[in-house]
């Protein structure tokens, strides 16, 4: 069977409730069941969810303490024409947010400039070489967006120069906060405000729109505001909830006909101008966001700023094609890196099958993109990966980004490592680090004893979570319209993901320059016998062609144009092997004897003593000869025996009784020799090309857990643990607890164990 993704599926269980509150709703039983899963199972809070314009809003003033100070400060210093600057970050929500604030301030008077720390030099944040620069340049106050609420000494020091701070951020506030004269920071608010998911972006146009009011301009500028925090706010996946859902929805009708030349012309470069347009935040987050980030990966983010500040339309194209450009350039270095590292893999000592955490170092990976291959090897491997280069020629110093899986927290992985790292930074998902090379070794053993206390081995699998199971012949138009009102999805709002249960492939073809896509046809065969067949891609899957004919999908929905007409196309995000129509576990014989256990000392003796037949079953048994007095069977009774010896025992009292009914032994001698068990990613493994190769028939237990060596609730607990919940089974342990359990059974045998 060729590679393909091993994944584990969590599948949302059907609520009984999803009927009616779809009904009360008008809108599909499937939009019923993805409201509930979302967390909004009333009518009332389902209606404010798909309507967030009707939600009535707290005023900033009253959610954010500084906010009033913050606008004295700035309207201050507008009148005066006292010079101000922006100190922003080189990711897309920090470059918006300077757009942004730039616009504003310049289009209510303010002369204002701006600095962006290098990401190769500097690093992430204010330093206190920005400070110095502004200060030098008489800047009068310092305004940081998307950062500044971690760096104590460098706004310490703006003060003791004199100057102004204001600081807008959105990152988790450290126990000593910085002595600026205001802080804007949506996670210092109550975090059940609808205000506490903003970006850095989202602050930032709370502040603008807060000032324009002051000057009766904010009628006049919210437009284009509202542009720059919508690109910002999805490209750095803010949560769409609260006030970045509506604001958002908002903004996504506004983009296609921006007033801002630059976000024109990159909508332009992006494929995404034209009449008719309907943007959705996927389009954003993977056309016009990589397309900014990028700029401020391996490019200069100036090109940015000019892009989303200039009055020029040839400024706005010439910036706009040098983003194209240098994407192209980060789309080359990824895949690069992406085969280098997966090389690298494979060639060391590191199993990623088996270690729970993948470090990779390697020269000459360009920094500006490590932490995207990262996600990309996350998505292969199903584990946490910190990866990560030299940063000086020398080779002395490694700096590195990581990305985590929902059972492994990345920020408390490198607080525990934190003896070894000279930086470092993060939260649940993601991370950077910087460290020196002799500590690299030491550093990684400390990820992997981290990764021991948190991660099980049914972990190490990429985690699919679905919403619900559809059949082909629901996913129309009429559907997606229902479907559509859940938009813009995002964070905390994810696309709805949907499975269909034995799909046959009908065609599946390799596709893009590099044929690291697929191209499919799938076929979903209905009640009456007939086919429903949908088109489908699949990102990134070229390593698993082919796929195996009949499978289980689970994907999300996109809207396409076929042939000038529109339709609905499937994203595939996971596949299975088929889910077997049932499991088959039989009841042993009912006339089952009590032989006489004996304790096994000697072959020699064993066999001299046995009468008629001996059977001999277990993993690794001997082989022994017969004569015209002893018949020796092997494995299986082939009729009534005098003595049965268990080199190994039967791996369950089930398969036991069924021995002991066939053989009718008048003795039993048992070595207790423990077999040489599977591991939880064998089960996996094995139980996933046994499903393949049968296509969705019956699974005997007993006849698997015969092959294996391994119990009936060994199977079911893998079964469970790649998504197939049964849940009219038996309930089991963990698949490690049960195979610990199998273990104890071998060794103490069917009375003490």
């Amino acid at each position: 069977m060729a590679a393909w993704p091993r994944q584990r599926w969590h599948i949302h269980p059907e609520s009984p409730e999803a009927p009616g509150l779809a009904a009360e709703l008008g809108v599909s039983p499937l939009v019923g069941q993805l409201l509930i899963n979302r967390g909004f199972p009333t009518t009332e809070t389902a209606q404010f969810f798909l309507d967030p314009s009707g939600l009535a809003l707290p005023s900033p003033i009253t959610v954010f303490p500084d906010l009033n100070v913050c606008l004295d400060l700035l309207q201050a210093m507008v009148d005066s024409g006292r010079p101000m600057a922006i100190c922003g970050d080189y990711d897309a929500d920090g470059m918006t947010s300077t757009a942004l604030l730039l616009r504003a301030l310049r289009a209510l008077g303010g002369t204002v400039d701006y600095a962006i720390p290098s990401r190769m030099t500097d690093g992430y944040g204010i330093n206190q070489r920005i400070v110095e620069e502004f200060h030098q340049q008489g800047i009068h106050l310092i305004l940081t967006v998307d950062n500044g609420i971690a760096a104590v000494e460098p706004i310490a020091r703006a003060r003791q120069l004199g100057l102004a701070v204001i600081v807008t951020d959105h990152h988790e506030p450290p126990p000593e906060l910085p002595p600026a004269n205001g802080i804007l920071n949506p996670k210092l608010t109550d975090p059940d405000s609808p205000y506490s998911g903003m970006a850095g972006v989202g602050v930032a146009y709370l502040l603008a729109l807060g000032l324009a009011h002051r000057y009766g301009r904010a009628q006049e500028l919210a437009g284009s505001l509202l542009d720059l925090f919508t690109l910002g706010t999805i490209a750095d996946l803010a949560p769409l909830v609260g006030v970045n859902r509506r604001w958002v929805q908002q903004g996504l009708r506004r983009l296609p006909h921006s007033q801002i030349l630059g976000v024109q012309a990159l909508m332009q470069v992006a494929g995404l101008a034209g009449p008719g347009v309907d943007l959705k935040p996927e389009a954003v987050g993977f056309s016009l966001g990589p397309r900014i980030n990028a700029v401020g990966r391996i490019g200069d983010p100036q090109v940015v700023i000019e892009l989303f500040t200039t009055e020029d339309p040839e400024v706005a194209w010439e910036r706009a094609q040098a983003c194209e450009q240098v994407n192209r350039t980060r789309q080359q270095l990824c895949t690069e890196i992406e085969q280098a590292a997966i090389q690298a893999v494979e060639a060391s000592a590191l199993d990623p099958h088996t270690d729970r955490v993948l470090a990779l170092v390697q020269p000459d990976w360009h920094h500006g993109v490590i932490g995207i291959v990262a996600s990309r090897l996350v998505e292969r491997y199903g584990r946490p990966v910190f990866i990560a280069t030299y940063e000086d020629e020398a080779g002395e110093v490694i700096r590195g980004s990581a990305r985590g899986i929902p059972e492994f927290h990345i920020y408390e992985a490198l607080v525990h490592g934190a003896e070894y790292l000279e930086r470092f930074g993060g939260h649940r998902a993601a991370g950077g680090f910087t460290l020196r090379a002799e500590h690299w070794s030491d550093w990684c053993a400390s990820l992997q004893t981290f990764a021991q206390t948190c991660l099980a081995p049914e972990h190490l699998r990429p985690l699919i979570r679905i919403d619900a199971q559809a059949d082909f012949l629901d996913l129309n138009l009429a559907f997606w319209q229902d479907l559509d009102r859940l938009h813009p999805c995002g964070v905390d709002n994810p696309d709805p993901v949907f499975w269909t249960p034995r799909v046959r492939v009908v065609h599946q073809t390799p596709m893009g320059q590099q044929k690291a896509h697929l191209r499919l046809t799938l076929a979903q065969t209905l009640a009456e016998g007939t086919e429903k067949r949908r088109n489908a891609v699949a990102w990134r899957w070229g390593d698993y062609h082919p796929l195996p004919e009949v499978v289980d999908v689970a994907y999300k929905l996109r809207q396409t144009q076929e042939q000038g007409e529109v339709a609905l196309q499937l994203e595939l995000v996971g596949v299975r092997p088929a889910a077997p129509v049932s499991l088959q576990w039989p009841t042993p014989p009912q006339s089952i004897p009590s032989p006489v256990w004996e304790s096994f000392e000697s072959l020699e003796t064993l066999v001299a003593e046995t009468q008629g037949r001996l059977l001999v079953y277990g993993h690794g048994r001997p082989e022994l000869t017969g004569d015209d007095t002893l018949v020796v069977d092997y494995d299986r009774p082939q009729g009534i025996t005098d003595t049965i010896l268990f080199w190994t025992l039967p791996p369950s009292t089930d398969h036991l009784d069924w021995i002991l009914a066939m053989a009718q032994p008048r003795r039993v001698a048992c070595r207790y020799q423990v077999p040489s068990l599977p591991t939880v990613l064998d089960c996996q493994d094995k139980l996933s090309e046994v499903l393949v190769e049968n296509a969705g028939l019956p699974l005997n237990l007993l006849a698997l857990g015969q092959q294996w060596w391994v119990s009936p609730p060994v199977i079911l607990a893998g079964l469970r643990t790649l998504g197939y919940p049964f849940p009219e089974w038996p309930a089991t342990l963990s698949l490690a607890e049960e195979l610990a359990a199998l273990r104890t059974w071998y060794q103490l045998g069917p009375d003490e164990g």
